[in-house]
C-alpha cells in the first residue's frame, strides 16, 4: 500500500490555474457573443484565413468609397442649392430687364437691380462648405469670384478701359451721349462679350479652375463632384448685370442704354438656360452617386455574408458557453475559498 502526500497549497494552486484558464476563455467567448465571429479566426479557419482577410479588406475598401460618396453627395446638394439660387435670381433679373426694354422700369431701378444681382451672384459663387469653396473647381482653397465693386477691381477697370479704347472717350464723359444704339450693340457683342466668354474671365473675374473635382464613386467609375464658377450660365448672367451696372452709371443716351438693356435681357435668358443645364448635369451625377452607393452596399452585404459563413458563431451556443463558464468560475472561487480555510491548526488540541 502506497500513501500519497496531500498538500492544500498544491490543490489551491491547481484550482487557481484552472480558474485563470476559464477567465481567459470567458473573455474570448464574450467577444464572440458581441461580434458574432470567432475570437481567433486563424485557429478556426487555418488555410482559409487569407480568404477571410481578403473579404474584410474588400468590405473596408467599399465602405470607404461609400463614405466618400456621402461627402460628394453633400457637396453636390449644396451646389444644387446654389444653382437654384442663381436660377431664381437670374429669372428675377430677366423680368426686370424685360420690363426695362418696354420702358416700364426706370434706368435707376435697372442699375440698382444690376448691382444687387452682381453682389448676390458673387456671394453664391463664393459659398463654401467645410472650409472648401464649392464653385472653385479643384482650387478649393481660393475665393472663386473677385469683388466687382472693390477699389481697383480688374473686372470693372477692364470694362471701362474697353469702352474708352473702342470709342476713344470714357463712358461717363459728355461725348458718350453721342453713341447710338447700333454702335453700342456692336461694342457689347464684339468687345464686352469676349471679355466674359473668353480668357479675360479667368484673368479679371474668376480664380476658379475649369477642372472640377473628380470623385471615385465605385471601384471602376468616377464622376465630377463639383461645379466651376467658370460655367457658361454664371458668365452670361454676370455679363448682363455688369453691363447695366457700369454703363447705366455713365453718360449714354436713352437709345444706347436701351441697347444695353436688350443685350442684358438676351444674355440673361441664355444664362438661365445654361444654369438649368448645369442643374440637370449635377442632378445626373447625384443620381449616379446614389446608385453607385447602393450597388456597393449590396456587394458589402454579400461579402459580409461570406465572412459570416467563415467566421460566424452560433449566438445561442456562445451565450450558453458564457453562462456555463460563469457558473464554473463561481464554483472555482467557492472551492478556492474553502481550500484556503483548511489548516491543521484547527484540529490541534
Amino acid at each position: 500500500m502506497k500513501t500519497t502526500f496531500i498538500s492544500s497549497y498544491n490543490t489551491n494552486q491547481a484550482v487557481r490555474t484552472h480558474l485563470m484558464k476559464m477567465q481567459a476563455e470567458l473573455v474570448k467567448v464574450e467577444r464572440e457573443v458581441v461580434t458574432g465571429r470567432v475570437a481567433d479566426a486563424g485557429l478556426k479557419l487555418g488555410s482559409r484565413t487569407g480568404h477571410s482577410i481578403s473579404l474584410q479588406r474588400d468590405v473596408e475598401r467599399l465602405s470607404g468609397i461609400i463614405d466618400s460618396n456621402s461627402l460628394a453627395s453633400s457637396r453636390l446638394s449644396a451646389i444644387q442649392h446654389g444653382l437654384q439660387s442663381l436660377s431664381d435670381l437670374s429669372q428675377t433679373f430677366l423680368s426686370t430687364m424685360t420690363a426695362a426694354v418696354s420702358g416700364s422700369v426706370s434706368p435707376s431701378i435697372a442699375k440698382t437691380e444690376a448691382i444687387s444681382a452682381i453682389t448676390t451672384i458673387t456671394g453664391v459663387l463664393n459659398s463654401s462648405m467645410n472650409g472648401e469653396n464649392l464653385f472653385a473647381g479643384i482650387n478649393t482653397d481660393v475665393t472663386p469670384i473677385n469683388d466687382f465693386f472693390a477699389t481697383g477691381s480688374p473686372a470693372r477697370t477692364a470694362m471701362e478701359a474697353a469702352f474708352a479704347t473702342h470709342f476713344g472717350f470714357a463712358y461717363n464723359s459728355a461725348a458718350a451721349d453721342g453713341v447710338d444704339a447700333a454702335a453700342m450693340e456692336n461694342f457689347l457683342t464684339t468687345v464686352i462679350e469676349p471679355q466674359f466668354m473668353g480668357a479675360d474671365w479667368t484673368t479679371n473675374w474668376s480664380n476658379a479652375s475649369d477642372e472640377t473635382i473628380t470623385a471615385r464613386i465605385s471601384m471602376n467609375e468616377t464622376a465630377s463632384a463639383s461645379v466651376s464658377a467658370n460655367f457658361e450660365g454664371a458668365r452670361r448672367v454676370m455679363m448682363a448685370a455688369a453691363s447695366v451696372a457700369v454703363f447705366f452709371d455713365g453718360s449714354l443716351n436713352a437709345n444706347a442704354l436701351n441697347s444695353v438693356v436688350e443685350h442684358a435681357a438676351s444674355m440673361t435668358a441664355r444664362g438661365v438656360s445654361a444654369i438649368g443645364q448645369e442643374q440637370a448635369k449635377t442632378g445626373i451625377v447625384e443620381q449616379r452617386i446614389t446608385n453607385a452607393s447602393e450597388r456597393l452596399q449590396m456587394q458589402i452585404n454579400i461579402f459580409e455574408g461570406k465572412i459570416s459563413d467563415l467566421e460566424g458563431v452560433d449566438a445561442y451556443e456562445a451565450s450558453t458557453r458564457v453562462s456555463t463558464l460563469l457558473a464554473q468560475i463561481e464554483t472555482a472561487y467557492t472551492l478556492t475559498s474553502r481550500i484556503r480555510q483548511l489548516s491543521l491548526v484547527r484540529y490541534l488540541p
